[in-house]
Order: structure tokens, then sequence, then C-alpha cells
């Protein structure tokens, strides 16, 4: 039997363009190196131009402010086998050393920090009951 596999991006609207975009670029190449099935198909064209595919499935952007991230996050671990969550605190971004990050982590408490975004990847239904009541980011 095949799980069937949703994900879903969720950011703090309050956050400016840029912040926003590079916690979801961020998100998203968490995601993907935890699930590669998820793209990396090379496709060719006509042309012989080859390139390597986004996503293989809908990746909604969602919104929520930092109580409902946080809730959001102590509902969704701990994670089971077969999901992921991705996590971007807002910590991280003052800290420019992926080592620093790694350092810092276990020092900090998730359920007390404030959230950038979440993504979530996982069966279907899971990530429904996660984020059914959540709105698209406009």
């Amino acid at each position: 039997m095949t799980i069937d596999m949703r994900l879903a991006v969720i950011v703090d609207p309050s956050l400016s363009i840029g912040v926003l975009a590079n916690t979801v670029t961020a998100i998203g190449i968490g995601i993907g190196a935890a699930a590669p099935v998820l793209g990396n198909t090379r496709l060719t064209d006509a042309r012989g131009l080859a390139i390597t595919t986004s996503a293989n499935r809908p990746v909604p952007i969602l919104q929520a402010r930092a109580d409902t991230m946080r809730a959001l996050l102590l509902n969704a671990v701990p994670v089971s086998a077969d999901a992921t969550v991705v996590v971007f605190p807002q910590f991280a971004r003052k800290v420019h050393h992926f080592d620093e990050y790694l350092a810092a982590f276990p020092t900090r408490d998730l359920s007390a920090e404030k959230l950038d975004g979440i993504g979530l990847l996982g069966p279907a239904a899971w990530v429904k009951s996660l984020t059914g009541n959540l709105k698209l980011l406009r």
C-alpha cells in the first residue's frame, strides 16, 4: 500500500518579503534533503536541454502567527518514521555559520522560540489534521 504523502510550508505572514522568501526556501531545502523522492527527476526537452524537476506535488504555502505555529509544532512532534518536520526558528537568522547553529540548537527550547516557519511532509491525514484550518499565504 502506498501512503498519500502531502507537503505544507507554514510561515509567519508578518515577515518581510525577502525574509519570507528565504524562510520558504530554507524549509524547502530541508524537506527536499529529507525526501529526495519529492523532486530530483531529470528531464530533457526536445532541444536536448536537461533540467531537474522542482517538485512532483503541490507545495502549499500557508500562514500562521507565532502562537499557532508553536501549537502546530507541539502537535506535530514526536514525528513518526513516515513524516518530516523542518523548523526555521527566528534565532537561526542571526547565526551565519551552520556549525554555530548546530552548537546553539541543543541549548534552545523550540517551544519557547519564535518560529519563522515550519515545513511538514507526511501522510495526507496527518498534514491535513495539522494545517486544515490555516489559510494560504497571499
